[in-house]
């Protein structure tokens, strides 16, 4: 019982994936977006918690902007998205007075902010919390990962794009994982190639396989690539239904198979 006063709001959260990426621009909060999907889509309950307090961009692309958040008895009710309202999401974006504010805090503010996002949501039962974090390594990281403790254990995904550049942004991110206790389940490659909207041909725009040895090096696992669909893109951006057009996308079967290999490791890490 004890254990469970101290999860408080989390105690009904069976998993807490964190979506980490070492540098901006790599697609993580559409990736985070898509997974959580992905992971819907296999049946779990799925909540969403945005704490990219600089870009905190999923409630546009899950056209849930300007949704009000209401009080309940055990804190924030999170905002229920989807033509079924299957998916639960809380992000600052709820919480900024204009959606394209920026939040220009200094640290301990920001910090007590993600607390507060972490431990006052009522997310009641959920097979899989999605966690979008910021870029990099910031103290906003350490403030997620200290306030989502109490879930153990913390499981942690780490998002590329193939260009080496970027290959090593994510090895500072393994060595934050690392000292911070985060279970890595393993490394997605985004980005990985450019699906025509016409033929369906994939052509890699960029180099490839950074992903993928970067996963050979760290010793953990490649989950996969997903390509770059610019339909799914225009989708987000014009705020159409994401979430009804993203399984007729080409990224969806990549997605699918990264899901089910995300449900094994976090089986596999439990048991």
């Amino acid at each position: 019982m004890e254990a469970e006063a101290e999860l408080g709001n989390l105690a009904g959260v069976r998993h807490v994936l964190l979506v980490l990426s070492g540098k901006g621009g790599v697609g993580k909060s559409t990736l985070a977006a898509e997974l959580a999907l992905a992971l819907r889509h296999q049946g779990k309950k799925v909540g969403i918690l945005d704490v990219d307090l600089c870009g905190p961009s999923i409630p546009r692309m899950l056209r849930a902007q300007g949704r009000a958040v209401h009080q309940c008895d055990s804190g924030w009710a999170p905002v229920f998205v989807g033509r079924e309202q299957s998916v639960a999401l809380m992000s600052v974006g709820f919480l900024l007075e204009k959606p394209d504010e920026a939040v220009v805090w200094r640290g301990p503010k920001k910090n007590a902010l993600i607390k507060q996002l972490v431990s006052h949501v009522a997310w009641g039962q959920l097979d899989y919390l999605v966690v979008d974090t910021p870029p990099g390594t910031s103290d906003e990281h350490m403030a997620a990962v200290e306030a989502l403790r109490p879930c153990r254990p913390l499981q942690a995904l780490l998002v590329t794009t193939p260009q080496a550049v970027s290959v090593g942004d994510v090895r500072r991110e393994l060595t934050f994982c690392r000292k911070a206790g985060l279970q890595v389940l393993g490394v997605v490659e985004n980005m990985s190639g450019f699906t025509c909207p016409h033929c369906s041909e994939c052509t890699n725009v960029f180099s490839r396989g950074g992903g993928e040895e970067l996963a050979r090096h760290a010793g953990v696992p490649f989950l996969g690539s997903v390509p770059l669909d610019p339909e799914l893109t225009r989708s987000l951006e014009e705020g159409r239904d994401f979430i009804q057009e993203f399984p007729k996308s080409p990224a969806f079967p990549a997605l699918t198979a990264i899901a089910r290999k995300v449900l094994d490791g976090a089986a596999a890490h439990h048991s």
